[in-house]
């Protein structure tokens, strides 16, 4: 990392900024590591059958019965996996974690189990790596379309989520910058406050290489047609993302901001149903399940070019996730020579 000094009203402030550099730094070789992740989806959604809700779901409606933290993430290392990612608060804005900061969350709602708390519990017993997704944006917020209180309505969240009450975090997701113009997410600041917080942390928004949104133009900029040299859309980042789409064998790691150039691996996803199911829905289960040799191929692909996989594994309105993801995982592992016992 580089410490930037920066005035600001007549004050120097220290931020903390990505180096330039054409090697992984500590944090990005301990995520090129890892390897092999989960994802985890869980929220309002799964009660509501939808992807993306408007932030006007009622909280009545999440009610789980149980949350089986404990086996999402037992089945994570007998997938042979280490690390998960757990979303704590998709586009709607409802947060997953003990928060006063808003009424839209699981303390205001009939199971008031922090789903965080839980989850970096069940980590620590497997050894598991915890990675959070926060999306910033936000369609239940008041305040979010006052761009500086917003920015600082997320602050206090990931200082919440990143301030040592869930222990370690290795990694943080960002998502949904698409909503706004790239500089009223004020990423530098968020950056910071990360590396602060978490300082072996790694983090990054989704579709990160891409020139300011431009619609006729945005597919030129898909992972599988990636040039060295091209534009990091949110800077700092330290890896990349656009989900779901791979890489190609020979991924080139250098991208490009304000004329200098930074190594940036790659973190891809598969959603194991329909490869874009994200939320467990009434139909889930029957919806056809991703192919095991697919997953191996991808695995493979991505693991021997320095970059990552996870695979998304939705939890249902029990708190459970299904049976036949799990059995599809471990056979991946299996032939993938990852699988692993709990004793």
């Amino acid at each position: 990392m580089l410490y930037l000094k920066k005035k600001i009203n007549e004050k120097v402030e220290i931020m903390i900024t990505l180096e330039p550099s054409r090697k992984p730094n500590k944090n990005q070789q301990a995520q090129i590591d890892r390897k092999y992740g989960m994802f985890i989806h869980f929220g309002i959604n799964t009660f509501n059958d939808t992807e993306w809700s408007d932030g006007k779901l009622p909280i009545e409606s999440y009610n789980p019965p149980e949350i089986d933290a404990d086996g999402w993430i037992k089945n994570a290392y007998e997938a042979g996996m280490s690390y998960v990612i757990l979303i704590c608060k998709h586009h709607d804005g409802f947060c997953l974690w003990d928060t006063n900061t808003t009424t839209y969350s699981v303390n205001h709602s009939s199971n008031k189990t922090d789903v965080v708390a839980e989850v970096s519990k069940a980590c620590k017993k497997y050894g598991i790596k915890l990675g959070l997704y926060y999306s910033l944006w936000d369609r239940h917020e008041k305040c979010y379309k006052n761009h500086e209180e917003y920015v600082e309505y997320m602050c206090k969240h990931l200082t919440e989520l990143l301030g040592g009450k869930y222990g370690e975090i290795c990694e943080v997701w960002l998502d949904g910058g698409w909503d706004k113009k790239t500089k009223l997410w004020n990423i530098p600041k968020l950056y910071d406050l990360i590396h602060t917080l978490q300082p072996n942390c790694v983090c990054s928004t989704n579709v990160t290489i891409a020139p300011p949104y431009r619609k006729k133009s945005i597919n030129k900029y898909l992972p599988q047609r990636y040039k060295e040299g091209m534009p990091i859309r949110y800077f700092p980042s330290d890896f990349r993302l656009w989900d779901p789409n791979f890489t190609r064998v020979d991924d080139p790691k250098l991208y490009s901001h304000n004329g200098k150039l930074y190594y940036l691996p790659f973190e891809a996803t598969i959603c194991i149903r329909n490869m874009r199911n994200w939320f467990w829905d009434p139909k889930y289960t029957k919806d056809k399940l991703v192919g095991v040799d697919f997953i191996v191929d991808k695995y493979n692909l991505l693991v021997n070019s320095d970059n990552v996989l996870v695979v998304n594994v939705a939890p249902n309105i029990y708190g459970k996730q299904e049976t036949e993801d799990i059995a599809h995982l471990l056979e991946v592992a299996d032939k993938l020579g990852i699988r692993r016992h709990f004793e």
